[in-house]
């Protein structure tokens, strides 16, 4: 097996150790998220840096997320279930920067990933570790995003997905599922719903569970996001991310990422951006339980907002994420309907991103915070924007303005 694989995962809440060399779902004890916890030192940090830049790491495509194998939980990378993921731009965003007053402003963009959202990063990583360990039958509760990306790396694989998604999540995210092959069963409700559904249907001993921080690798790919970050930046990072949270496996593996990259000597300090997390009013359980200062979130009994990422009444990860904001210092803001449908548009005229409905949330977030004086335009502030705008239901795409035309 190739050194180093996490030599255990831990329970993020109550600490307990599990193998790592079977397939695991949550915690035994306490049914919590595991996290793959690796062996880290300087030595093993300044070897992975040094072969950074050489495609002699990485036995896919050099740009791709699979660079970071040394610290990915897979035994075989050269028998990673990829199409390229990850590897995305990093925008300097001048025009939406002078509108907002912010000097240093840059988009990540996930959409450039396969399948469209950020989503591919953690499939990739989390169903190539799983038929390592055996896994052949995959199911998963999703808005729309993971699923299609599960479908599409499952696709690659002689394994069986079926997934469970709302019925108003758009015939895009379900035509794409089936053109990959996955069974798709269209439920009526709420991510929370399906998740009920599909546990009542699709027994443990059968079907291995890919749901958000119910198993321990997603977030692994997730992670790659924040090492990313630290290249994109010449070996910095940058003072504030914001990010529109559903589950919150992005800014908990970035989170994470940026821990790690401490433990390998790669940042001097503890000077790590300041994590802001964006959600909807209608569904803002994060930002409830932030500003009431408590460590778990109480989900929320009728979520009702169209970006469809954000519709996730109870986080299980809700603790991981509330930590990672308070100990960086960072906030939890939420926005209306009509701020991530303005922000959208104003991603696509002023940036030339079509982004979905999460991303246009997180630039209406940086309003809020900028308003609120949480942060300054000083800064250096980086936006993620998850996934593409193409893939949602039309009644969420921004309205065009006016066409000007050109005087004859």
């Amino acid at each position: 097996m190739k050194f180093p694989l996490p030599y255990k995962l831990h329970c993020g809440w109550c600490g307990r150790s599990h193998p790592a060399e079977v397939l695991q779902q949550t915690c035994t004890d306490c049914r919590r998220p595991l996290l793959a916890r690796f062996e880290l030192n300087p030595t093993l940090g300044k070897k992975i840096r040094e072969r950074l830049g050489s495609s002699s790491n990485n036995p896919h495509s050099p740009h791709s997320l699979w660079r970071y194998s040394d610290i990915l939980p897979v035994a075989n990378p050269s028998r990673a279930i990829t199409l390229g993921e990850g590897g995305t731009p990093l925008l300097k965003a001048e025009r939406l920067g002078s509108q907002f007053g912010v000097k240093h402003l840059w988009f990540k963009d996930e959409s450039q990933n396969p399948t469209g959202s950020f989503k591919a990063r953690g499939m990739s990583v989390a169903i190539s570790r799983a038929i390592e360990l055996g896994a052949r039958r995959f199911c998963v509760p999703s808005a729309g995003n993971a699923a299609g990306a599960a479908a599409a790396y499952v696709a690659q694989t002689d394994c069986e997905l079926r997934v469970y998604m709302p019925a108003d999540s758009g015939e895009g995210f379900f035509s794409e599922c089936r053109a990959f092959g996955a069974e798709v069963m269209m439920v009526e409700g709420t991510i929370a719903t399906c998740a009920h559904r599909m546990e009542a249907e699709c027994s443990p001993e059968e079907w291995f569970d890919l749901s958000t921080l119910k198993e321990p690798y997603r977030l692994e790919g997730k992670k790659t996001m924040g090492f990313e970050l630290y290249e994109d930046f010449g070996g910095e990072l940058p003072d504030v991310i914001l990010y529109p949270t559903g589950g919150g496996t992005g800014l908990i593996g970035m989170w994470k990422a940026f821990q790690e990259m401490r433990e390998m000597g790669w940042l001097e300090n503890d000077d790590f951006p300041r994590m802001v997390s964006v959600q909807t009013a209608g569904c803002a359980p994060i930002v409830h339980a932030f500003e009431r200062g408590e460590e778990t979130a109480k989900p929320i009994d009728n979520p009702q907002t169209a970006a469809l990422g954000l519709r996730v009444p109870g986080p299980i990860g809700d603790f991981l994420i509330l930590r990672a904001i308070r100990e960086s210092g960072g906030a939890a803001v939420m926005v209306t309907e009509a701020e991530w449908v303005e922000g959208q548009g104003q991603l696509a005229r002023d940036l030339g991103i079509f982004a979905s409905p999460e991303g246009g949330a997180a630039l209406a977030g940086l309003r809020k915070i900028l308003d609120n004086e949480i942060i300054s335009g000083d800064e250096r502030i980086v936006i993620f924007n998850t996934g593409t705008g193409f893939k949602y239901p039309p009644t969420t795409w921004p309205t065009p303005p006016p066409y000007q035309g050109i005087a004859a």
